[in-house]
């Protein structure tokens, strides 16, 4: 962990220097401002971050982060899913009209409001009224999966549409219930069209988990402002917590592109036989 610490320092200062720490004009006195016993701004960051034990509190909040990101797009995937179904479903009976009705509305709420809202009404609102008692992280959560599943729904229902119409009537011709067909045939050539769109929610939701200090959720936003707190200093934390957000958004974009990878390699392997 300190090696960890040692190079993430590192990293800070050459970004530091390239965002006017280091004066222009007075270039060695920045530097030795930078440096300068336990005044300087790196020294107090390796002090808090270190010696005082503040990278225990990032790496929780690194964990409640990802933890509500993949829980978070996992809800939101099957949900959205369903609501794309519903949204797709032939409206000839009454029932499916219901349900579309419903599901608009849901799409309208999570999509028309800000996710800090939602929160807020979750957890101080919702829970009290019901007289409920749940951990703020699992409230996060449940927003943050019902949220990504409108926006899900959404990108599914693109999918489903650019999916020939031709294997939905395959399927039936066959003697496939309507629900069997969309589940086994037409959703899984839909979430092979979206995937990269997928790749981008999963993305936004782990930049938009910087919201839940508003519910008291300890995450990486939580944490490295402990340490600016403690440190009187919030340039280096912060610029540590952009880093931090910047290698979470790389790691998931490679595993994006290498799930897309592996799916174009199977698509030719079956086209070839």
């Amino acid at each position: 962990m300190k090696k960890f610490a040692v190079f993430l320092c590192v990293a800070l200062l050459i970004a530091a220097v390239f965002t006017g720490v280091v004066s222009a004009k007075e270039p060695l006195a920045g530097i030795g401002a930078v440096f300068e016993g336990g005044n300087g701004k790196i020294d107090r960051f390796v002090r808090i971050f270190v010696d005082e034990g503040g990278y225990r509190q990032v790496l929780r909040g690194l964990k409640n982060t990802m933890l509500i990101a993949v829980f978070g797009l996992a809800i939101g995937i099957f949900l959205g899913t369903l609501i794309a179904a519903v949204r797709v479903m032939p409206k000839y009976k009454r029932l499916p009209r219901i349900l579309n009705g419903i599901c608009s509305v849901y799409v309208g709420f999570f999509r028309g409001t800000p996710i800090v809202v939602q929160l807020l009404l979750g957890y101080y609102v919702l829970l009290p009224a019901l007289g409920l008692n749940y951990p703020a992280l699992y409230v996060c959560i449940a927003v943050f999966g019902m949220n990504s599943g409108a926006y899900v729904s959404e990108i599914m229902r693109g999918g489903i549409s650019s999916v020939d119409i031709g294997q939905m009537e395959a399927g039936r011709a066959l003697g496939l219930p309507y629900s069997t067909a969309m589940l086994r045939i037409v959703i899984p050539q839909a979430v092979k069209n979206i995937l990269p769109t997928l790749g981008n929610e999963f993305i936004t939701l782990i930049k938009e988990t910087s919201v839940v200090s508003f519910v008291g959720t300890l995450d990486i936003y939580v944490a490295f402002n402990a340490i600016g707190t403690n440190s009187y200093e919030f340039m280096v934390p912060y610029l540590a917590m952009a880093l931090i957000y910047i290698v979470l958004v790389a790691v998931a974009t490679a595993l994006v592109k290498l799930m897309e990878r592996r799916l174009a390699r199977s698509d030719r392997s079956f086209s070839s036989h």
